[in-house]
């Protein structure tokens, strides 16, 4: 499978610190990757690794100044920004957060982060009391706010000769987060999908549910939440504020996302309320969680024993909530529009047949149908999609990997949901 990073753009700025001599090796990992890079450095940076060294490993020209009459209009700061898909800065000194959180731009890494349009990620590297000292806490926790996302930092033994936290991460583990970032990103020549959803608030549930029979028993499903993610991780891409409730799966959550983790369809039908009960307005739900219809009317406290008379046919069983329903049902302004998920096992015509009924009975402004066959805890779906008294596929050319069917399904989705809404 090719890199995340092949074909893309990246900034990568570096401020002055020791841990600048480890930037050489993340530069060298990132071409390799298939990135092309453009480095950025402040005139502290230089002092510990020279702009000729960078410029040998990049194959371009480094950039310091922000009167560089290299670039048209002598305004690198727009001109680089604009064309990254992302930039890192690695390492980011003390001196530069505090910098970058006041929205100080005396140099031009400081002054083309201020003005991007990208994703900014930083690695942070300082001494250990400097990593610690409130005042840097308080700029970490306002770029945080900001949308700034903090790789690290490690913990070892410092240049300075002390040990704790402060240590920029190691080249592998930046570039880790990085392929992690970009894992559900466009790739060259998609249409992006930025912007789509600014200012929009979406919640999205993903994953299986687990309910209990007792302490080391219990009923699940083989949902790998993998579409659900796929699906946040493309609304946070396309501008929204995003809160994913997940079910138990071994994802990592994507950057830029808030998420709550839950267990059981209850548990998950408890977080639903209480996000549009105090996260609100909801501007828009997906409900892609594989909930569990059914639980245990009881959880047994020890492990139900072979030879007890206790069996699953002697179990009393309850339904969970309609999760979809209970949000489709909401009375305005609280009720959101809601786009619900139904895989089934059906043959494709039937499944087809029975959308129109199923999103009228769960109340749905969007019913998205798909094969159990074709989907399930694999890595590529195909979907349908019943709205009112239409129904269209999303693709017409077959399957699409889940990370591209999200972002195709938010480009289709943000332009029609005024239409949407009112024709439900």
């Amino acid at each position: 499978m090719p890199s995340p990073l092949r074909g893309r753009h990246l900034v990568l700025g570096i401020s002055g610190g020791i841990a600048a001599y480890k930037s050489c090796e993340f530069l060298r990992r990132l071409l390799d990757e298939g990135a092309s890079v453009q480095v950025v450095m402040t005139e502290a940076a230089t002092r510990f690794v020279s702009e000729a060294t960078f410029q040998a490993l990049s194959g371009r020209p480094v950039f310091t100044d922000s009167w560089d009459g290299r670039v048209v209009h002598a305004m690198p700061h727009i001109a680089l920004s604009r064309e990254a898909d992302g930039i890192v800065v690695a390492p980011a000194s003390a001196d530069f957060l505090a910098r970058l959180a006041n929205g100080q731009t005396p140099d031009l890494l400081s002054l083309l982060c201020s003005a991007r349009e990208c994703p900014l990620w930083v690695a942070p590297a300082m001494n250990r009391q400097m990593w610690e000292n409130p005042a840097n806490q308080d700029n970490l926790t306002r770029l945080k706010a900001h949308g700034v996302h903090i790789w690290g930092p490690g913990s070892g033994a410092q240049a300075c000769g002390e040990i704790g936290d402060g240590r920029m991460l190691e080249p592998s583990e930046l570039l880790t987060h990085l392929r992690s970032a970009l894992s559900g990103a466009p790739p060259a020549g998609e249409p992006p999908v930025r912007g789509l959803l600014h200012g929009r608030r979406v919640l999205v549930t993903a994953g299986p549910t687990y309910e209990a029979i007792d302490p080391v028993r219990g009923i699940t499903n083989r949902s790998s939440g993998r579409m659900g993610f796929a699906l946040a991780q493309a609304c946070a891409q396309a501008g929204a504020e995003t809160l994913l409730i997940s079910g138990p799966v071994s994802l990592s959550t994507p950057v830029g996302i808030e998420r709550i983790s839950v267990e059981s369809g209850q548990d998950m039908f408890d977080a639903v309320r209480e996000a549009l009960s105090h996260w609100s307005p909801q501007d828009i739900f997906f409900g892609v969680a594989a909930v569990a219809d059914w639980r245990p009317s009881q959880t047994s406290a020890s492990k139900l024993k072979k030879g007890s008379g206790a069996s699953l046919q002697n179990l009393a069983w309850v339904e969970n909530p309609d999760i979809l329903s209970h949000v489709s049902h909401l009375p305005a302004p609280q009720r959101p529009f809601t786009v619900g998920f139904a895989a089934e096992t059906d043959a494709r015509a039937d499944l087809l047949s029975h959308l129109p009924a199923k999103r009228e009975r769960k109340g749905a402004d969007l019913l998205i149908g798909n094969r159990v066959q074709d989907s399930l805890g694999g890595s590529h779906t195909e979907l349908w999609l019943q709205h009112a008294d239409s129904q269209e596929p999303l693709c017409t050319e077959g399957p699409l990997e889940k990370n591209e069917a999200a972002r195709a399904l938010i480009r289709w989705l943000a332009p029609r949901l005024p239409a949407l809404r009112d024709e439900a």
